[in-house]
């Protein structure tokens, strides 16, 4: 049975993407909840939030294990994300990192493999390793994590720098500073954005203009900040979800819209920047 169409989004390689997929932080690390979070994560699959973004860095590996239990028989429908830790970013060490990934994972290729942040490694020699890795096969595309405008304006300086796919960064309706520059710039590159914890790791939850709204549209606080970043036809977002009914709220939410004046309250109660703003990361 085919998994429900969902909103995508393009790369620029010519990929397209669900525009919600399945965040994995902190899953995998506790014994007693793996069997909801396999449940969630299929549930997610089934619904056609096929994108699943994981990193080594999560519970050591946990994660990644989790992911390639649910995913196993069905690795083709799935457009599976993973990250490298900066210390291990070399050409040498991307290509070791991905390997020991794709273990855990099992399966033989990532779809997109991202540098988690910026770290002392420089960005000519992650680009080399990625580099290497599409050309083995070993993954389909590669991006970034965490990197601001003017990192991205040295990115696209090394040689093959230009092929980068997205940045995963922090964005919602707290944390509203890549507006300012980042969104800009990765528009006019056709590169779209990929937004990580839409919620603000719940904070947003408990904001009361966030729980006013929703109450008035009668959908949760979660779907309100969850629709508002996939507002924007450039933005993609991953959101972690440990049980399926949090899977199917989550995917309830791309069917959620705004009207004008909807939007400029919320500009109210959280104002665009109006200046340069730090990228912010969790």
């Amino acid at each position: 049975m085919a998994a429900p169409t969902v909103r995508t989004v393009s790369l620029p390689n010519g990929s397209t993407v669900p525009a919600l997929g399945l965040g994995t932080w902190y899953m995998g690390e506790q014994p007693a909840r793996r069997g909801t979070e396999l449940a969630a994560l299929r549930m997610g699959i089934e619904h056609g939030l096929t994108l699943i973004d994981t990193a080594e860095m999560y519970g050591d590996g946990t994660a990644e294990e989790l992911v390639g239990e649910a995913i196993a028989g069905r690795r083709d429908s799935v457009y599976l994300v993973s990250k490298v830790v900066p210390s291990h970013a070399t050409r040498r060490g991307t290509l070791e990192a991905c390997q020991a990934s794709l273990r855990r994972l099992g399966t033989d290729h990532l779809d997109l493999y991202l540098l988690h942040w910026r770290g002392r490694v420089p960005l000519a020699e992650t680009v080399a390793g990625f580099e290497d890795l599409v050309q083995a096969g070993l993954i389909g595309g590669w991006g970034v994590s965490n990197l601001d405008a003017p990192d991205l304006d040295e990115l696209a300086s090394v040689a093959g720098g230009a092929r980068v796919q997205t940045d995963q960064v922090l964005y919602n309706l707290a944390r509203r500073g890549p507006e300012y520059d980042l969104l800009p710039r990765c528009r006019a590159a056709g590169m779209p954005l990929m937004a990580y914890s839409p919620v603000d790791h719940g904070q947003l939850l408990k904001h009361p203009a966030v729980r006013d709204m929703a109450g008035a549209k009668e959908i949760t606080p979660a779907q309100l900040a969850l629709a508002w970043v996939l507002r924007l036809p450039e933005v993609f977002a991953v959101i972690k979800a440990s049980t399926p009914a949090r899977v199917m709220e989550n995917r309830a939410a791309m069917e959620i819209g705004f009207n004008q004046a909807e939007l400029e309250q919320l500009d109210r109660m959280f104002p665009p920047p109006t200046s340069k703003v730090p990228l912010e990361m969790l």
